[in-house]
C-alpha cells in the first residue's frame, strides 16, 4: 500500500485551485515595467495611477495569472515598507521563476535590456535548464526551458 503525504490528499470533489495573482515588489514602477514588459514580454494588464498610488499589472500572454509590480510602503506601515524596501534594495527576494519556450533567445533579449546576469542558461541538477537575472529592483528573476 502506497502512503500519500497529507498535503497530497485531494480536497473533495472537483474542485481546482490555480494561482490568480502574485506580487512583486519594485522601488521604481517605471523601471520594472520596462523589464517586465519590454525585456520579458509580458502584457501589461493594468497600469492605474491616483495621486501618489500607482497599480501595475503585467502577465504572459495567453495566461490569466496576474503579476502586479507592487511598492513596498503600498498598504503597510512605514516601517514595514522600509523594512521590505531594504531586502529587495539587497537583492535579497526571489521574484519568480518563469518558463520560456526558447530559453536562448529569451537570455539574450534579457541579457541586451541590460539586466544584470547572474547564470547564463545552464542545466540544473533537478532537471530544468534555466537562466537568472536581477530585476532593476534587485529581485531574482529565473527563466526555465519550458
Amino acid at each position: 500500500m502506497e502512503k500519500r503525504a497529507d498535503w497530497a490528499r485531494p480536497y473533495g470533489g472537483d474542485m481546482t485551485v490555480s494561482v490568480s495573482t502574485m506580487f512583486i515588489t519594485v522601488h521604481d514602477g517605471d523601471e520594472a515595467l520596462t523589464f517586465y514588459r519590454d525585456a520579458l514580454g509580458l502584457d501589461v494588464r493594468n497600469d492605474v495611477s491616483k495621486g501618489d498610488f500607482r497599480w501595475i499589472t503585467v502577465g504572459a500572454p495567453g495566461q490569466a495569472v496576474d503579476v502586479v509590480l507592487s511598492y513596498p510602503h503600498g498598504g503597510r506601515s512605514e516601517a514595514d515598507g522600509d523594512a521590505l524596501l531594504s531586502l529587495v534594495t539587497k537583492g535579497a527576494m526571489q521574484a519568480a521563476i518563469f518558463r520560456s519556450d526558447d530559453l536562448d533567445a529569451t537570455f539574450e533579449r534579457v541579457r541586451a535590456s541590460g539586466a544584470e546576469v547572474l547564470q547564463e542558461p545552464k542545466p540544473q541538477p533537478w532537471g530544468v535548464t534555466d537562466c537568472a537575472f536581477r530585476d532593476p529592483s534587485g529581485n531574482l528573476v529565473r527563466i526555465a526551458q519550458a
